[in-house]
């Protein structure tokens, strides 16, 4: 006998016997002469119709216990299916073993429509909504596009820390990581100022969870020329936004020798590349969310992988933004860090296609980024898409020491914990650049679903690390 997943099985042209199929029973109901029943391993949107009749076997027991929810195997025949039905093939079973049942008074996940909200609650059961369940096979999909999109241009998948004494974004946003036991707060290690001693910890000064891999992403950049990173990061920022999680997945490539331009161009062949290939490889998933998530998603997202990106400097977006401030809640004037709305509005109503900043002002960006020659602005870009407002943020990073050491003097980072970072600019430094990737903002993209919770299976936001 041979297990088959529905997948395979759905894709069968021809007649099987003696195949066994291993899934959760979705719905049952029965007719007077048989009963059908859908069965779904998770391998596909579409379930398996299983045909029970008493020419097959004894199915008398066994029938009532098959409600929504409950685990099996069963055997049988694969059949071609009547004509006119929806699937091509159906399994006439012979056997069924029940692995586990299941109450249909206590089953919180029914056939019936279901707020997100609920379903945030029971996060551990949600996957087996035709909803998770595509989003979670799209969520495969497009990581492995990720990856393959940077291995077919040249670059090398590096694996940076997760336990670091650095804040990248030098924002100070981050979760602290120690040894110490906290629940002894007498027995803590004190310093003359009765401060917590963190030299006493494990790693001999204080750690945190990482806030992005770009910083040693950079080290690695530098001897093999371009890297990639995808992994967790941590932002300990009580923010309850729909597009902000205190943990979430990010890819981060560095490139040697690229410029502010090469950035963005690579930044837009990149977004255009994962989405055509989920577009491709998940279409059936894809298809329930353009039909119940976002009917306007696949017009969305043609305009993702057909236009050509709008690049803007920030000097004319706010020029552009400037007479519109009446419909904006934060008003818009040179030197303000640009908000989701106005973001929006530039890509949403303005060029109506998503677009790249460029060049915004030295004090709304990050220290590393590199000062142009006005003294006033950084080479950073953002690239934004609609819905969303920033899918990416990167820039071309300050190569030159000198100018490095004064920013950070400016952004009051003391040098002594960058002394590594500094080294890179001491020795063989050339230009270079790279950006990052939030992962859970491209699977909003790429599926139409509105809030950054459901996107991933256990969403870590403010008051909620329950699963």
């Amino acid at each position: 006998m041979a297990t088959m997943t529905v997948k395979e099985l759905l894709k069968s042209a021809a007649a099987r016997e003696n195949i066994v199929v291993k899934g959760w029973i979705k719905t049952r109901r029965d007719s007077k002469t048989f009963s059908f029943a859908e069965v779904n391993d998770g391998s596909s949107r579409e379930n398996l119709q299983i045909i029970f009749e008493a020419k097959d076997g004894d199915f008398t027991a066994v029938l009532p216990t098959l409600v929504t929810g409950v685990s099996v195997a069963i055997t049988g025949d694969l059949r071609e299916a009547p004509a006119g039905a929806r699937q091509k093939v159906e399994l006439h079973a012979r056997k069924v073993e029940v692995y586990g049942g299941c109450d249909p008074e206590k089953f919180p996940i029914q056939k019936k429509q279901t707020s997100d909200e609920f379903l945030r609650t029971v996060a551990h059961l949600r996957p087996r909504t035709n909803k998770y369940s595509a989003m979670l096979r799209i969520r495969s999909e497009l990581s492995f596009a990720v990856h393959k999109y940077f291995r077919d241009n040249g670059f090398f998948y590096v694996h940076t820390p997760i336990l670091t004494a650095s804040d990248c974004e030098g924002a100070g946003q981050m979760f602290t990581a120690t040894s110490l036991d906290l629940g002894n707060m007498a027995a803590l290690p004190k310093t003359d100022k009765g401060e917590i001693d963190f030299s006493k910890d494990l790693f001999g000064k204080k750690t945190y969870l990482t806030v992005s891999g770009q910083l040693e992403g950079e080290t690695m950049a530098l001897a093999l020329g371009k890297i990639y990173t995808f992994g967790p990061t941590f932002r300990a920022e009580n923010s309850n936004t729909y597009r902000h999680c205190a943990e979430f997945w990010q890819i981060e490539p560095e490139m040697a020798f690229y410029e502010l331009q090469d950035n963005m161009a690579l930044a837009e062949d990149f977004v255009k590349s994962i989405t055509r290939h989920v577009l491709e490889n998940c279409q059936s998933d894809m298809d329930l969310f353009s039909r119940f998530v976002d009917t306007d998603l696949m017009a969305t997202l043609k305009n993702v992988t057909d236009s050509n990106y709008e690049r803007l400097a920030y000097t004319d977006a706010v020029k552009i933004l400037e007479p519109e401030n009446a419909r904006f809640e934060a008003k818009v004037s040179w030197g303000v860090d640009l908000a989701s709305e106005h973001e929006r509005f530039l890509v949403e109503n303005y060029f109506k296609k998503p677009t790249i900043l460029y060049n915004k002002p030295k004090e709304v960006g990050s220290f590393y980024m590199k000062l142009n020659d006005d003294g006033k602005t950084v080479r950073g870009m953002d690239l934004l898409v609609p819905r969303i407002g920033e899918l990416i943020g990167g820039s071309e990073r300050e190569n030159r020491l000198d100018v490095l050491e004064k920013k950070m003097a400016d952004f009051k980072i003391t040098p002594e914990g960058y002394w590594w970072y500094l080294d890179l600019r001491r020795f063989g430094s050339v230009p270079h650049s790279g950006f990052g990737m939030g992962f859970e903002r491209m699977m909003m993209l790429v599926t139409g679903i509105s809030n950054i919770r459901d996107v991933t299976a256990f969403p870590r936001v403010p008051g909620s690390a329950e699963f």
